[in-house]
């Protein structure tokens, strides 16, 4: 059996990619959400709440079972979250810049962590997929505390591929960004003042346009790449490329 382990997968991109892996009787999801809205013989739903790292940290071995009939291992930190948009210095609440952090980097690093020390002596294939931004590689007016934690995620994920090659472990490690995509994120853009964002109308005209990608469409290219993580060498990886 294949396990792959989705944050984030009660809607958007998480869920697409959940449902588009369910389709194959081999693989089995477990979908780690505040949420549920998926059901299948092979879906297995962990709540937990990414803002209260305290819960996390109590219930990550809910969520890291034995598998011990797994062939392959996969986690992929699906979950993040835009935060407030608006100017550092100009009434942005310091306790909004904790709480992007701890769902966008503190989490998925303790969920890594975690998935690689209990999968440490599992002889099988492992892989980290990382859903990060191409706002974590250049910089966004408002969004400061989002493109930071991307950054972080991107540098993570690099680091962690690094050691992961010293230890001669096999395991992979990839920073995947999915691009415009039509999700309850860019719905928050689009409702964004232009105060407070100088180009929030380009986002409206993706809107408009129908230039944003489904999450079905991008779900199915990201299990497409699953399939094929030994062909990928690089850590920095886009959907656009696929």
């Amino acid at each position: 059996m294949n396990y792959y382990i989705i944050t984030g997968a009660s809607k958007g991109i998480g869920k697409a990619l959940a449902e588009e892996l369910l389709q194959d009787k081999n693989n089995s999801v477990i979908g780690v959400s505040r949420s549920s809205t998926l059901k299948h013989p092979n879906y297995r739903y962990q709540p937990l709440d990414f803002s209260d790292i305290e819960a996390v940290e109590h219930n990550l071995h809910k969520v890291f079972l034995p598998y011990k009939d797994a062939e392959r291992l996969v986690l992929v930190n699906n979950a993040g979250v835009l935060g407030d948009i608006g100017y550092v210095g100009e009434g942005m609440p310091n306790e909004r810049f904790e709480f992007v952090f701890d769902v966008n980097v503190i989490v998925p690093a303790m969920l890594m962590n975690t998935f690689l020390q209990t999968y440490r002596q599992h002889q099988c294939e492992k892989v980290i997929v990382n859903i990060s931004s191409g706002a974590g590689k250049y910089p966004v007016d408002g969004w400061a505390s989002y493109c930071a934690s991307k950054a972080a995620l991107d540098m993570l994920s690099l680091t962690i591929q690094k050691e992961q090659e010293v230890r001669g472990t096999g395991v992979k490690v990839f920073s995947l960004s999915p691009g415009v995509v039509d999700t309850d994120m860019q719905e928050q853009i689009r409702d964004s003042d232009a105060e407070r964002f100088s180009t929030v109308e380009k986002f409206r005209e993706y809107k408009a346009h129908g230039d944003l990608v489904s999450p079905e469409a991008v779900g199915k290219k990201i299990a497409n790449f699953l399939q094929q993580t030994d062909e990928y060498n690089e850590v920095i990886v886009s959907v656009r490329d696929m």
